[in-house]
């Protein structure tokens, strides 16, 4: 018999901090399944969470299959009605997905949902959506546009200006973080493109999501506490990541010429940074040999597999 939703998680050697991510579920009373993609960790992952949660189904992969792969993994080991994303590294407030699934059966139009995310201090993570990603809005990273006017709707335009994610509001990019939908939906879109192997894939999810006839929606009742990357070992590589999956993106999205064009702006805007002497962003220039041909060629030059990472 399906469950009303299935709980999908990949993890990677954060066993406490996924503990703590299943330990909150715990108080939400809906009819729930949760499965856990272990992505090859070498922290006890599996025999922990397997141990504490013995309702939760862990799926033990062997190797680092990257988060698409991951998520793809999971749903399609599970059951239930309609499938939820979430992150490791996120504790869920109560009654968020018991308000989330209320707002989803009212309003089934919308058809993706995301929600509101904080830090651990409380304040405003922006990160559960973002704006469409273009080549102004790269043209704005290049230039410093975009971090000279932080959260600006014209110059920051991915950061969606200055709203706070506390209301309801239809979005173009909901993240992986914490994603629902139903079940129908996500095998219609063949779940999420496993070309990407760590960020990117929510973005390109999104568009295909769009161009469905979906309207993907960000409810502000829903909260989760948010400890970004916290598989991550070091800013400077995570920027590396993110910018592969950014690189990926625009290699599948647009023209050789335009996909050229976009590649240059972001080495532009990361050499920008580099330049004014931000550490981890010298890296990233550093390494820009290695994340501009995207993925799957950015996999193997930035990390060696044992040593990936799911954030």
């Amino acid at each position: 018999m399906s469950r009303a939703v299935s709980i999908v998680i990949v993890n990677y050697n954060t066993a406490e901090a996924t503990a703590a991510c299943l330990a909150s579920l715990h108080g939400e009373p809906i009819d729930a399944e949760i499965v856990v993609v272990d992505n090859g960790s070498v922290d006890g992952s599996v025999e922990l969470l397997r141990e504490r949660f013995p309702d939760a189904r862990i799926i033990a992969a062997g190797e680092n299959l990257g988060f698409a792969a991951g998520v793809n993994r999971g749903a399609d080991a599970s059951t239930g009605e309609r499938i939820l994303l979430l992150n490791p590294d996120t504790l869920v407030r109560r009654g968020s997905l018991t308000a989330l699934l209320a707002f989803a059966d009212a309003h089934p139009d919308h058809r993706v949902y995301g929600g509101r995310t904080l830090r651990p201090d409380g304040t405003l993570d922006p990160s559960s959506c973002w704006g469409e990603p273009s080549l102004w809005s790269l043209i704005c990273f290049a230039t410093g546009l975009s971090t000279v006017f932080h959260r600006s709707r014209i110059f920051d335009p991915e950061s969606l200006g200055r709203w706070q994610r506390d209301s309801v509001r239809e979005v173009p990019v909901v993240t992986g973080c914490l994603l629902l939908i139903a079940r129908e939906d996500w095998r219609a879109l063949g779940g999420m493109d496993e070309r990407f192997f760590l960020y990117g894939e929510d973005a390109d999810f999104s568009r295909r999501a769009r161009a469905a006839g979906m309207r993907p929606v960000v409810v502000p009742r829903a909260v989760i506490v948010h400890e970004v990357g916290g598989s991550t070992s070091s800013s400077g590589r995570k920027m590396c990541l993110v910018m592969a999956g950014k690189a990926t993106d625009a290699r599948l999205r647009w023209s050789p010429g335009r996909a050229r064009l976009a590649i240059t702006l972001l080495q532009a805007g990361a050499g920008l940074r580099a330049a004014l002497g931000k550490e981890s962003w010298r890296e990233v220039w550093r390494r820009r040999d290695e994340w501009s041909p995207g993925y799957p060629e950015a996999r193997a030059a930035l990390f060696p597999p044992r040593e990936a990472v799911v954030a």
